[in-house]
């Protein structure tokens, strides 16, 4: 099944198989599904056709998914960098942009650089 310019897996629960389109988690998913009465624990190929269109159109035109999401995603990062505000300027330097400590933690934004230094002693010259 295709949806939102998606393959989303068949053998997987339905509730799971949305949560592969960006911009539907597992609480929208739910939702979803209640909306249009369809079970949670039937699988994606088990979907009759007229189930797949009805979810294909409420996503289609309420939720706003994957191309359209990411593009205004980066639009408002864009302006917090234009406007240079706080957050702008945490992204620009790559840091946590959340408020979250930087002395320890924070790896995942800034790479995984931990500068192994030496132990500090001095190899010995040897004599011969």
């Amino acid at each position: 099944m295709r949806v939102a310019g998606v393959i989303i897996p068949k053998e997987k629960r339905i509730v799971i198989s949305l949560t592969y389109i960006f911009g539907i988690g597992p609480t929208t998913a739910k939702n979803l599904l209640s909306q249009t009465k369809i079970s949670e624990d039937i699988r994606t190929k088990d979907l009759t056709q007229e189930q797949e269109d009805l979810l294909r159109n409420i996503i289609e035109q309420k939720y706003k998914t994957e191309g359209d999401l990411r593009r205004e995603v980066s639009s408002n990062i864009k302006r917090l960098k234009d406007i240079k505000s706080y957050r702008g300027i945490r992204h620009m330097k790559r840091l946590p942009v959340r408020g979250q400590r930087t002395k320890t933690n924070s790896r995942t934004v800034r790479g995984n650089k931990r500068n192994v230094a030496p132990s500090g002693k001095k190899p010995s010259a040897q004599k011969t």
